[in-house]
């Protein structure tokens, strides 16, 4: 299943061209590897500089806004890089600017022209009596760290059986099914485009579908259940605020120089007077947006949303290169994205409505690394508060999140450890292998036969990214020594992600090394990584938990900045 987690995680980026014709606009085109046919839809666009910028959508995988990495254009020849998919385009436009043909490299090289214009219209099959298994239906995969709820939806046509797929809690809707075939009971859905499978036996009072999900190797029990009402098809997430907001909310952008890049973000303002405190909001690692989105749950939305309404003024921005911000996330490291925060903090000090002299950063899981990085260096900073942000480096973080969630997912301690014992050996060879070239050659004589080859180039280019190495080796008690502001560190007791057992005693002590005077370390009981109130603390119950934030955390977040 990790393929199709992978798959579904984009980013968004700006690119540079140099002498381009007019290439802006819509493409489209069809890649045909075996037995697949992929339309794709290239939009080329141009940034306030006069550099062009695209994405790719990939309409048959149901993935749309893909980033292009990099794009050239010099004498009619184009070049592509899409990083997030580990592809490239070379291809030659046409004098006419109408047609582009070339060749599409991932993996293997295939041809791939692409005209002007929108995608046309894919016919529809004409529908036909419904048959006994049309309609939606669900089931639950359980992928041991996470869960992930898979719906189907069947529809008998005049060519047969058709079917399309979601992964609501992938925010992925209409995925289609490449061919549905029944025999009987039994039924096959094929999904060539991921590639996975599901084959099961329908039952005979027609309520289930139990069988097994494959996909990159390995297999997964999955029961789909007939869905009756579309309303068990949504998670109840009762703390997202509904507008109108008894508050001002306002779309805003603001330039960070270091980096020339744009940053998109909203601005929630207090009713009455000001100047209010405020607080900018910093995400976690991975392609957040503004709402820190993630498994159905809106955090960064919750949190805002409580602040504002207890007079405090936030900032919450997309994460470089996701959403509407501009830059690539793909090369940017945490010192990057520190950078990004910094532009947000020079962006309310600018804001009649803020007090100068009372902002604020909240930071989680990395932005609670980003939060001390900026207060360390940057005296327009007033406090900063951490939520399960990081006391040691990050090889320590990692192994011991691996043994962690292996034993939350039912392994023995003995089992659990033997996982922490070969992740410290990969963590190692990382440290100490400065070629990426070599480093890849002995990943990929560890990890073969693990996983399907999908599988391990996902895994590789996360490795070796410039974010992971600096991840790796990023000690964040450096920076904490050198924050005098107040500071509060928050921490879940069932923290499986960032361990508070390892994580608080290491802030506390590099506070006091650094002679801070003014700081609160608290474990919070009962809650996970999000600040949920969990059962076990695995990341499987994320999208479960119908609590996005716990008012207990809530609560001590506001309290503790108002009192600054």
């Amino acid at each position: 299943m990790k393929t199709l987690a992978m798959m579904m995680v984009f980013l968004a980026s700006t690119v540079f061209v140099a002498n381009a014709q007019d290439v802006v606009g819509d493409w489209h085109g069809t890649l045909n590897p075996p037995g697949v046919e992929l339309r794709l839809v290239l939009h080329i666009t141009k940034g306030e500089g006069g550099e062009l910028k695209a994405t790719l959508d990939s309409v048959d995988q149901a993935a749309n806004g893909i980033p292009v990495s990099a794009i050239t254009v010099k004498d009619s020849q184009m070049n592509l890089t899409v990083e997030a998919v580990h592809g490239t385009y070379e291809g030659k436009v046409n004098s006419a600017a109408t047609e582009i043909e070339g060749t599409w490299s991932q993996g293997q090289p295939l041809p791939l022209v692409f005209k002007r214009g929108a995608l046309p219209a894919k016919p529809a099959p004409k529908p036909a009596k419904p048959s006994d298994i049309d309609g939606t239906w669900m089931g639950t995969l359980d992928a041991g760290a996470m869960k992930l709820r898979v719906v189907f939806h069947i529809t008998n046509t005049e060519e047969g059986l058709t079917a399309t797929m979601d992964s609501p809690d992938q925010n992925v809707k209409g995925l289609p099914v490449t061919s549905v075939t029944r025999d009987g009971a039994s039924l096959k859905l094929d999904l060539k485009q991921i590639p996975g499978a599901f084959e099961g036996k329908i039952a005979k009072d027609l309520t289930t579908i139990e069988g097994t999900w494959t996909q990159g190797g390995g297999g997964f029990p999955l029961v789909l259940k007939q869905v009756k009402d579309a309303a068990e098809l949504e998670r109840r997430r009762p703390q997202n605020p509904v507008k109108p907001y008894p508050y001002r909310d306002e779309e805003v952008s603001y330039a960070n120089p270091a980096a020339s890049i744009k940053l998109a973000a909203t601005l929630t303002i207090p009713p009455g007077q000001g100047p209010f405190p405020a607080v900018l909001l910093i995400v976690g690692s991975g392609p957040h947006d503004r709402d820190e989105a993630l498994m159905g749950h809106r955090p960064f939305l919750v949190l805002a949303d409580y602040l504002t309404r207890h007079g405090i003024a936030v900032l919450r921005a997309d994460k470089r290169g996701v959403g509407k911000s501009g830059g690539n996330s793909a090369t940017a490291t945490t010192a990057d994205f520190a950078t990004d925060a910094e532009a947000g903090v020079a962006y309310l000090r600018g804001r009649p409505e803020v007090n100068p002299r009372k902002i604020g950063l909240v930071g989680h899981s990395e932005g609670g690394i980003i939060a001390p990085m900026v207060a360390a260096r940057n005296a327009d900073v007033a406090f900063i508060v951490m939520l399960a942000g990081t006391g040691v480096p990050g090889d320590q973080i990692l192994v011991a999140q691996s043994r962690l969630i292996a034993e939350a997912a039912g392994k023995s301690p003995a089992e659990a450890e033997k996982n922490a014992n070969e992740q410290r050996g990969v963590l190692a060879l990382v440290k100490n292998e400065k070629d990426n070239a070599a480093l890849e050659s002995e990943l990929r004589k560890r990890m073969a036969g693990k996983g399907s080859e999908a599988q391990v180039d996902a895994q590789i280019k996360v490795i070796t990214s410039p974010w992971f190495r600096y991840f790796l080796t990023y000690d964040p008690a450096e920076n904490l020594r050198k924050v005098w502001c107040p500071v509060l560190a928050l921490n879940g007791e069932k923290d499986l992600q960032v361990s508070p057992a390892l994580n608080l005693p290491a802030i506390r002590q590099a506070l006091e090394q650094g002679g801070n005077k003014h700081f609160e370390a608290d474990e919070l009981p009962g809650l996970n990584h999000l600040f949920q109130t969990a059962r076990t603390g695995a990341p499987s119950e994320y999208a479960e938990i119908e609590e996005t934030m716990s008012p207990v955390a809530l609560e001590k977040i506001a309290d503790w900045i108002l009192k600054q």
